[in-house]
């Protein structure tokens, strides 16, 4: 009798290691992680339309390349958690996605083929940490920068960002397309 109980605490304790999210902190996180891409959306998009109006995309281009990703690690600061926007159509190789990111645009790329609406994703991660994704969306004025070469992107404009991104992948988009992710670790 002594071994089945032993046996059942043994088991339970196991079990209640395997920590999953409850439907109240999906909800909590699911409005935590889009107040803070909302925000980190809003504070990129400020200061990127203050630099379109004061030189256009030959201002905002290289903001971008050296200004974007210090914005949003002093957001991550801010809310203790890692901000990242990430894409399988890279510009800047910084912002590369992990195997999981690449799953989670590949889901929602899927959901886009079938006329499904995108929502966002909240787990834990390996590291018993809880991560929240969402879609990011090309609106009509990212098509400057992001749209089709010769269409909505100047050949000037394209050379400027080929020069600070040899590599870039992130051109040729629709407006609705997906873009990329929200990826947003909450730290413990």
């Amino acid at each position: 009798m002594i071994k089945k109980i032993l046996f059942a605490a043994v088991l339970i304790g196991l079990i209640s290691c395997d920590k999953t999210l409850s439907e109240k902190e999906k909800i909590e996180y699911t409005t935590k992680g889009k107040e803070i891409a909302q925000t980190s959306f809003n504070a990129l998009s400020e200061k990127l339309i203050e630099q379109m109006q004061q030189g256009g995309t030959q201002k905002a281009i290289p903001f971008c390349n050296v200004e974007a990703l210090p914005i949003t690690k002093e957001l991550s600061k801010k809310y203790n958690a890692e901000i990242k926007r990430t894409s399988n159509k890279l510009r800047n190789l910084a912002n590369k996605p992990s195997e999981r990111e690449l799953e989670i645009i590949q889901k929602y790329e899927n959901e886009i083929v079938k006329n499904m609406e995108n929502f966002p994703v909240v787990e834990l991660n390996e590291k018993n940490q809880i991560n929240f994704y969402a879609p990011i969306k090309i609106k009509a004025n990212c098509l400057v920068c992001h749209g089709k070469v010769e269409e909505s992107v100047t050949i000037k404009t394209d050379s400027i960002i080929k020069s600070l991104y040899p590599n870039d992948e992130a051109i040729g988009y629709n407006e609705g397309d997906l873009r990329g992710i929200w990826s947003i670790t909450f730290k413990n």
